[in-house]
Order: C-alpha cells, then sequence, then structure tokens
C-alpha cells in the first residue's frame, strides 16, 4: 500500500481516499465474501468498512499498519452485518462462465458446495480467523495484531473451527447416504 497515500488520506484529501477505496474494495471485497459467503452483505460490510476507514483513518498512528488495520475494521463491519441479518443464507448462483463444463469440473462444484455448507456452520469469529489465515495467508501473528486478540485465541479458534466444518461435512455426507439408500427402498 502506498503509505503517501494513506497520509493523504488522513489529512483529510478526498481524491486520495477516493483512489485508495478503489484499490482497496478487490481487496476487503474477497475478505467480507469470505467471511459472510453472500454477495449482498459481502457488498454492504466492505462498503461499512470503507466509510469506517474514511471516518477512523486519522486515528491510525502508523500508515505502514494500513493493511491489517482496514481489515481490522473490515472483520467488524461483517460482524455487525451478520447480526443485523441473522437469518441470512448465501444466496450466491453460479454465473453462466463458471458452470462445469466437464465431470471434473462437475466434482469440483460438488466440492465447493460441501465445503461452503460445511463454513456455514462456523461463527463469523470462526469464518474471520479461518479467511484471514487461509485466504488471505496472513500468519497467525497477523491474524492476532488485525484482529486484536491474542495468538492463542487465533489458534483456539482454528483448533476449534476445522473440526467443526470436519463434523458439518462428515454430517452432510451422511444425511446424503441415508438420503440415496431411502430412495433406493422406495423404488
Amino acid at each position: 500500500m502506498d503509505q503517501d497515500l494513506v497520509v493523504r488520506v488522513q489529512q483529510g484529501d478526498q481524491r486520495a481516499f477516493e483512489a485508495l477505496a478503489l484499490a482497496d474494495h478487490p481487496r476487503l471485497y474477497r475478505v467480507a465474501h469470505g467471511i459472510l459467503r453472500d454477495h449482498q452483505s459481502a457488498e454492504d460490510a466492505t462498503q461499512q468498512a470503507l466509510l469506517d476507514i474514511w471516518h477512523d483513518i486519522r486515528r491510525l498512528r502508523e500508515p505502514s499498519k494500513y493493511e491489517g488495520w482496514s481489515y481490522r475494521l473490515l472483520v467488524h463491519a461483517c460482524g455487525r452485518e451478520a447480526k443485523r441479518r441473522p437469518d441470512w443464507r448465501p444466496v450466491d448462483a453460479i454465473p453462466p462462465e463458471q458452470q462445469p463444463q466437464s465431470a471434473d469440473e462437475y466434482g469440483t462444484v460438488l466440492d465447493r458446495d460441501q465445503l461452503e455448507r460445511g463454513f456455514q456452520h462456523l461463527s463469523v469469529d470462526h469464518r474471520a480467523v479461518v479467511v484471514l489465515r487461509y485466504l488471505v495467508d496472513l500468519t497467525p501473528e497477523q491474524v492476532a495484531d488485525v484482529l486484536g486478540i491474542s495468538r492463542r485465541t487465533v489458534y483456539s479458534r482454528l483448533k476449534r473451527a476445522m473440526p467443526a466444518m470436519r463434523a458439518a461435512l462428515e454430517a452432510d455426507t451422511r444425511g446424503a447416504t441415508a438420503r440415496r439408500v431411502k430412495e433406493e427402498a422406495l423404488r
């Protein structure tokens, strides 16, 4: 990130903020979508995070820490968005250009859908840690800094999130198998 741009925004330069927002939107949206798993909710959280950045940027003491600080604001915006829409469910459809063209691609889509269902069983806090650690590829120390939690809490959330996803995936698989057996018995 261009630290001079951050400094200019801190000084109230609206054009610098526009440039910063345009540059940051894809990065922030990617994380928001990873956490919320819904296009509209992710867009709302990203927009709210950008507003929070504009409002609070003068409080940022070290422009070099802007990226982690912006992730922290985004994760808080995602938490508020999830509370605002407590009954949300991912509604993103697969765009036509991403529809499977072969059996291998179809299997990939099925795997992704199964992982998606497992991910839904995690809390927003757990999703945030998983997304920042594995999607953004931050170290556990960086994740702790971004979220304002201890490194041990990061490890604890990862340790709880992964088995929870695994259990949800196994339950999903057992349910699908039971449905197939029942359908075959009814034939």
